[in-house]
């Protein structure tokens, strides 16, 4: 509640909190409506729900591979969906629905081959392999995406703008296309969550509860796909959001991942409308690319997690 109130009174345009606050009580100029509700609203619904995507992905793929590392941004999944919205941007197909399905469609790949690809190799289960896997196919699709960028000047300055991250001058129109697939992703996170609690005791124990640890890992991809796909479409390739989010869950529930996926719900939104906040004001006038500000709080706690020794808790 603190955050989203901050998001609609604060800004790096003229428009002051006390003009904002005079502008959500129903007065105030014209210019300060317009920025309230045509700028800052819109702006921090996207962020919301975004924070809401990546912060439950995150937490579904730690559970999933059982490694505290696993992120959309450092296992390929975030990097597969900007690959395919470039090449979408590229092509002409710029609608808010056709811009969301390229997006998980390009997820999924991403997801998929990381993880195939660690366990053809027998090390599905090796943290730091995964890692690695994944910073691999992530540097292969942003080496991609950049040779995507020379082949057309007008294409080129859209796809920059769209990689660093933002979630400024997004429509809801862009919002309203995502949200049947992260209500989907949704639905089949609860549906999963109970299983994933089972198969972090083995999959023998899982199997022996009555669950199907082949299927649940189909259902956990899906809804990866899903939910990092609508959040890409929505504000780009932001790292880190998967990493941080589940972090700070589990410092409060513990290793239930029934208890993380929850709180993730609302740590998520927070700390990506936390995150845009601090991006309009450190640089006034100007703002600086949300995916930046990501990066900057994700690093330090991808730090502190290696050297606290915590590989192995999950």
């Amino acid at each position: 509640m603190l955050v989203t109130l901050a998001s609609l009174l604060y800004g790096a345009g003229p428009v002051s909190a006390g003009d904002a606050i005079r502008a959500l009580s129903g007065g105030g100029s014209s210019e300060a409506r317009f920025v309230i509700t045509e700028l800052r609203v819109p702006r921090t619904l996207i962020a919301l729900t975004a924070g809401l995507a990546l912060g439950l992905a995150g937490a579904l793929l730690q559970a999933l591979t059982r490694n505290p590392l696993a992120e959309p941004g450092l296992l390929g999944v975030s990097a597969g969906s900007g690959f395919a919205v470039a090449l979408a941007i590229l092509l002409g197909a710029t609608t808010a629905t056709l811009t969301t399905l390229v997006a998980q469609a390009g997820a999924l790949a991403g997801c998929a081959l990381v993880i195939a690809a660690t366990r053809v190799q027998g090390m599905g289960n090796d943290p730091i392999r995964l890692v690695l896997a994944g910073a691999t196919m992530s540097a292969l699709l942003l080496a991609l995406t950049s040779m995507l960028m020379l082949l057309d000047q007008r294409a080129a300055d859209e796809i920059r703008f769209w990689i660093t991250g933002s979630v400024a001058g997004k429509s809801l129109a862009m919002l309203e296309a995502t949200l049947p697939s992260i209500a989907v992703a949704l639905l089949l996170s609860a549906f999963v969550a109970r299983p994933l609690a089972a198969m972090a005791l083995g999959e023998k124990a899982a199997v022996g509860l009555g669950h199907h640890p082949g299927r649940i890992r189909f259902l956990v991809i899906i809804s990866v796909a899903l939910l990092v796909g609508a959040a890409t479409a929505l504000a780009g390739p932001l790292i880190f959001v998967g990493l941080v989010v589940p972090f700070i869950a589990r410092a409060f529930a513990g290793p239930d991942i029934r208890k993380t996926l929850w709180l993730c719900v609302p740590t998520g939104p927070a700390v990506v409308l936390a995150a845009d906040v601090v991006s309009r004001l450190i640089a006034r006038p100007s703002e600086m690319p949300l995916g930046v500000v990501t990066a900057l709080i994700g690093a330090p706690v991808l730090l502190i997690i290696v050297r606290a020794g915590r590989l192995p808790s999950l």
